[in-house]
């Protein structure tokens, strides 16, 4: 009898920057804990093109892929902190410095750690740093919320851990020599 399948839960994950250009992304373990990511979304455009004397249906051709803004909420960090600094570097230098794109991996873990799946968001930069009201009436954290612009972004299926880190690797590799 084969073992049954469960779908993973989604409130385990990391986000790990690939081949930062500073050490502080090394040492601060808190750019890895977030509250929520979304935008991990792709889908094709499609061009609608009309059939002379057809007039049931119109075709329906695939462009190309458009992928969403990447959204990372954590609460506010008050140490140091990489994706503090890069944001700031970035949105503060109102184009005076050149935007430095990153890649990160974003990992859901399983129950003992281990990513099980993961997303390499390739060439990922700074587009928006948002902080949420400050109300002396309420009793709640200060999040910050932090969106990325990206070029793309490749799933990998790591399955069992042996995998994981051979996966892992490649990909690390790959981006590298992006860069």
């Amino acid at each position: 009898m084969t073992d049954t399948y469960y779908p993973p839960p989604s409130f385990y994950f990391t986000v790990t920057v690939l081949g930062a250009a500073t050490p502080l992304a090394l040492v601060s373990d808190v750019d890895a804990s977030f509250q929520e990511i979304s935008g991990l979304q792709s889908e094709f455009q499609v061009e609608e093109v009309a059939e002379g004397g057809e007039n049931r249906f119109v075709h329906r051709l695939p462009k190309q892929t458009k992928f969403s803004n990447l959204v990372l909420k954590r609460g506010a960090v008050s140490t140091l902190s990489f994706f503090a600094e890069w944001f700031g570097g970035t949105i503060g230098s109102t184009l005076s410095m050149p935007v430095l794109p990153q890649n990160l991996l974003v990992s859901l873990l399983g129950q003992s750690g281990i990513p099980s799946i993961a997303w390499a968001v390739v060439n990922a930069y700074p587009l928006k740093w948002n902080v949420s009201n400050l109300s002396s009436q309420d009793n709640k954290i200060l999040i910050e919320s932090l969106e990325l612009s990206y070029n793309y972004f490749e799933r990998l299926n790591l399955g069992d851990p042996l995998t994981a880190a051979v996966q892992l690797a490649k990909v690390t590799a790959k981006l590298a020599d992006r860069a």
